[in-house]
């Protein structure tokens, strides 16, 4: 008997080679997902996430990153020292609006909602430290200036937490009661 292989079974032998080539092959290529904790990617131009490590937030112009939105005040326990000078090395903008967990207000929307306006060319990180903050704002930015569905976009929230006092305070006094959002449906009719 020889050594050769019939030729379907050296057909499928090359497939399975193929395959297992490129499953390995991927698994050390540079990686292209963001670490970092609780990462939500909402759009391909729109990311939120908890704190990324050191190294993940030297790798985010590689990852095509244009700006990083920080949540939380740079003073926070596992804040990455040196945050702003990490992301700004790499070329891209960074934005730093220091959000007190225990008290976030309409004001610091507002301001999440001009850097999101100046920052709307460009593939956004949004974070805090474990994407609360970041999932919320990204949440209220979504329904009330992109006028996407409530329900539809608060899933991204809801694969993170389920908003409670203050936030969930925040929430309910930024978002257009649904008889408003209903009028504003017939008036643009």
């Amino acid at each position: 008997m020889s050594g050769a292989l019939h030729p379907s079974r050296r057909i499928a032998c090359r497939l399975a080679i193929t395959g297992l080539v490129s499953v390995w092959g991927s698994a050390f290529a540079a990686d292209d997902t963001l670490q970092a904790p609780n990462v939500v990617a909402i759009s391909a131009s729109l990311v939120t996430s908890g704190q990324p490590s050191r190294g993940a937030l030297a790798k985010l112009s590689a990852q095509g990153f244009g700006a990083v939105i920080y949540l939380a005040p740079p003073t926070v326990a596992n804040a990455v020292p040196g945050e702003a000078d990490i992301v700004r090395k790499q070329g891209l903008e960074f934005v730093n609006i220091p959000i007190e967990f225990g008290n976030p207000t309409e004001a610091d929307f507002q301001s999440f909602v001009e850097a999101m306006n100046r920052l709307r060319d460009r593939k956004v990180l949004v974070h805090c430290q474990v994407n609360m903050r970041a999932s919320s704002m990204t949440f209220l930015y979504r329904v009330i200036i992109g006028r996407e569905n409530p329900e539809q976009a608060y899933e991204s929230v809801a694969r993170v937490w389920s908003p409670q006092g203050p936030w969930r305070a925040l929430l309910v006094a930024q978002l257009p009661s649904p008889e408003s959002r209903s009028s504003r449906t017939r008036v643009r009719q």
